[in-house]
């Protein structure tokens, strides 16, 4: 699938930067929207016309962890079917004890360096 607009949900801002600078490193054409704030991010979602085509989750952050902001998105019929990746610090084995992995997501661990995390985001996006 392509993917032309993502949107990052992290409250981590230099993470975020890191993303968004290793998405641009793929040169593919791609938008990447970067929030900090789960709730600023659900209420664009939920206003914004150009919907993303994939949204990569922090799942831990304050005032919404990833499993409620999840549960908010899959609440709202035009939201129901944009991919997520639940992107965290945990481990898969981790994720799956705390129940964070759904049979809808997808989820990744947060990768340590710049080259791993440019090669996981070129797996998932080719």
């Amino acid at each position: 699938m392509l993917y032309k607009n993502i949107l990052l949900i992290d409250d981590d801002s230099d993470d975020a930067d890191v993303f968004i600078e290793a998405i641009n490193s793929l040169e593919k054409n791609i938008s990447c929207l970067a929030e900090t704030n789960p709730v600023k991010a659900l209420e664009f979602l939920e206003s914004t016309e150009i919907l993303p085509d994939l949204i990569f989750l922090d799942y831990n952050m304050p005032v919404l962890n990833g499993n409620e902001f999840i549960e908010k998105i899959r609440a709202v019929k035009k939201l129901e079917p944009i991919r997520v990746i639940v992107y965290s610090s945990y481990s898969e084995t981790a994720a799956e004890q705390l129940s964070i992995i759904h049979d809808t997501e997808t989820y990744i661990t947060k990768p340590n360096t710049f080259t791993e995390l440019t090669a996981v985001l070129k797996t998932i996006l080719d």
